[in-house]
C-alpha cells in the first residue's frame, strides 16, 4: 500500500512537472500595434452652438470624401525590464481643418520598470518636449473577462485616468514585462489592447515577435525641452486656456 501511494505521488509530480515545462513566457521581442480612431465621432464632439455655423457644413463635405476610421501603426520593443514605444510614420494625409489630435501619435516613450522611471518625447505643435518622471500610476480593477489577442491569452482590466477618462485594457501574463502602448502600464503582464470608449480610440496588438533585443535598441529619446509631468501640464494649460472645447481635446490628447 505504501509503495502504491508513493507511485501515485510520483506520477502526479511527473505530470505536474511536464505541464509546467510546457508553459512558455516571453521576455523580449517586438509588438506591432494598430491605433484606430473614429474620426467622425471625434469631430462631432467639437461642434457646438458657438462654431456650428462655420463648421457643420464643411464637416458634411468631409464625411463624403474621407473614411470614418483612421488607422495608425506603432511598435513596442521590450526586454531587460524596459520598453520603447515608437509611432511609425503616418501614411495617411491629414486634413488641416479637421485635424483631430486624439487620432494622431506624437509620443515616443521609454520606460525602465527597474527604476520606475519613464522618458517621453512629445511633439506639441512646433515644439518638442522631453518628459522625465516616474511611470504613471493607474488604479486597475482586474475582471474575469478574457480574450485571445495576437496569439496570447489576455484578461480584462478597467481604470480611470486623468480623473475622467475610462480605460479598458487586456493584458497577458505570458509576457513578463508589465508595459503597454503609449503610457499604459501597471498590470501583471503586457497590455496588448487598450480602448478609450468615450474618446473613440483604441490600440490593439496585431503581431508579437519573440526575439532578443540588443540593449542599445531600447534607450530613451534625447531631443526636446526637458520637463516633468507637472510642468508639462502647466505649459499646456497656459497655451490652450483660450481654445475652448478644441483646447480641452488637445490637452487630453497630449497628456495620454
Amino acid at each position: 500500500m505504501k509503495n502504491l501511494i508513493t507511485t501515485v505521488c510520483c506520477f502526479f509530480i511527473v505530470i505536474g512537472s511536464c505541464m509546467a515545462q510546457e508553459v512558455h513566457f516571453t521576455s523580449s521581442g517586438i509588438i506591432e500595434f494598430e491605433k484606430k480612431s473614429n474620426i467622425f465621432a471625434l469631430i462631432s464632439k467639437e461642434i457646438n452652438k458657438d462654431n456650428e455655423d462655420w463648421v457643420a457644413k464643411p464637416f458634411e463635405e468631409y464625411k463624403k470624401n474621407n473614411p470614418q476610421f483612421k488607422a495608425a501603426k506603432s511598435t513596442l520593443k521590450f526586454g531587460n525590464n524596459k520598453t520603447l514605444f515608437t509611432p511609425l510614420e503616418d501614411e495617411e494625409k491629414r486634413n488641416n481643418f479637421f485635424n483631430t489630435e486624439m487620432a494622431n501619435q506624437n509620443s515616443t516613450i521609454y520606460t525602465d520598470f527597474s527604476t520606475g522611471m519613464s522618458t517621453a518625447q512629445k511633439a506639441v505643435f512646433e515644439q518638442t518636449f522631453l518628459l522625465k518622471d516616474t511611470t504613471r500610476k493607474i488604479n486597475w480593477k482586474i475582471t474575469d473577462e478574457t480574450r485571445d489577442i495576437a496569439g496570447y491569452p489576455c484578461r480584462r482590466a478597467n481604470a480611470i485616468v486623468m480623473d475622467s477618462i475610462y480605460v479598458v485594457a487586456f493584458y497577458t501574463d505570458k509576457i513578463l514585462i508589465t508595459g503597454g502602448p503609449e503610457s499604459f502600464t501597471g498590470l501583471p503582464g503586457m497590455i496588448l489592447q487598450v480602448a478609450l470608449p468615450h474618446e473613440n480610440v483604441s490600440w490593439i496588438a496585431t503581431k508579437v515577435t519573440e526575439t532578443p533585443i540588443p540593449e542599445n535598441e531600447i534607450v530613451p529619446p534625447k531631443k526636446g525641452k526637458t520637463v516633468n509631468n507637472q510642468l508639462f501640464r502647466e505649459t499646456l494649460n497656459k497655451a490652450l486656456k483660450d481654445w475652448g472645447t478644441w483646447g480641452h481635446s488637445y490637452l487630453k490628447a497630449f497628456s495620454l
